[in-house]
């Protein structure tokens, strides 16, 4: 074993333990997400008597209220809010919860890890659309969405990943995504950037994206293969490989499982219209074009 066990003094982990079962069980009734966000957060920063007191009907500050009105989600926008194809009644719920992991992050508290990887934990078994046990989920850590997500059993997500699920993301069991790593599920057209296509993308059971790596939307990562550190893979990893490189090539089987790899080319398979998901845009959409760029090419002067 390369860990050991590490726990927190009694008085700690009984106080640990209380808070995460009170927002626990907050989450899990009736009570509107949005209100169980804002008090969680005004108390993690330490901000109740000053709440209060704006609430009272007392002046405060312009800055004082922004700040106040910040632990409400319902202030707030995520840049996934302007995504067109998004599920509105989903997005409403995952929004919240997306403000609640983000903003504790953003506490001292976020740096106590054995408080943190539980209390994050908790909020992904009401996020993702799946989450088994085990999980760790370290600091940074950034969604789409979040309810496009499906995690198994005894996987671990560390610092700063990007866990791009426009599309749908799907993490098999024991997976591990080092730091900086991301995982993408949508994909743009290359004349017109506003134009969004959605995949699945998978990782199956086993296998390691390691530092910095880039998956491309609709790839497959194989059970129990690697991807090296800021490899950019642009195709299916097939089971067992590890890949490295710009754009990432199988370079060996892992040692002992040469019997169980199926043999691959110079390029990984694309696959990716395979894994197209469809998506319909509301009737009554006021679009626009936030670039407003020209698309056809412009008379070439001579």
């Amino acid at each position: 074993m390369t860990k050991r066990h590490v726990s927190l003094p009694e008085e700690a982990e009984k106080g640990v333990e209380a808070f995460i079962a009170a927002v626990d069980e907050r989450l899990s009734g009736e009570e509107d997400t949005c209100d169980v966000v804002r008090d969680t957060l005004v108390d993690l920063y330490g901000d109740r008597e000053a709440y209060e007191r704006w609430q009272a009907g007392e002046e405060v500050s312009p800055a004082q209220r922004v700040r106040l009105q910040g632990y409400d989600p319902c202030n707030a926008t995520l840049e996934s809010e302007y995504y067109a194809e998004k599920n509105e009644e989903k997005f409403r719920h995952s929004k919240h919860l997306q403000w609640l992991w983000r903003q504790f992050d953003a506490t001292p508290m976020a740096d106590n890890v054995e408080f943190a990887l539980r209390f994050r934990a908790m909020l992904a078994e009401h996020l993702f659309s799946e989450c088994g046990e085990g999980c760790r989920f370290f600091k940074g850590i950034t969604f789409t969405y979040g309810h496009n997500i499906t995690v198994g059993d005894n996987t671990v997500i560390h610092d700063d990943v990007h866990l791009d699920d426009r599309g749908r993301l799907e993490i098999g069991d024991r997976v591990s995504i080092s730091d900086g790593a991301h995982l993408y599920s949508h994909d743009h057209d290359i004349v017109d950037q506003t134009e969004v296509t959605n995949f699945l993308t998978r990782i199956e059971d086993d296998a390691r994206v390691t530092y910095d790596a880039m998956v491309r939307a609709g790839c497959e990562i194989g059970e129990n293969s690697i991807v090296g550190a800021r490899s950019i893979v642009q195709g299916d990893v097939p089971a067992h490989h590890v890949v490295v490189g710009t754009p990432a090539k199988s370079v060996r089987v892992k040692p002992g499982f040469e019997d169980h790899a199926q043999p691959v080319g110079e390029k990984l398979p694309n696959c990716q219209s395979e894994r197209e998901l469809p998506y319909e845009l509301p009737a009554d959409l006021d679009q626009f074009d936030e670039f407003g760029r020209e698309r056809e090419p412009k008379d070439t002067v001579k």
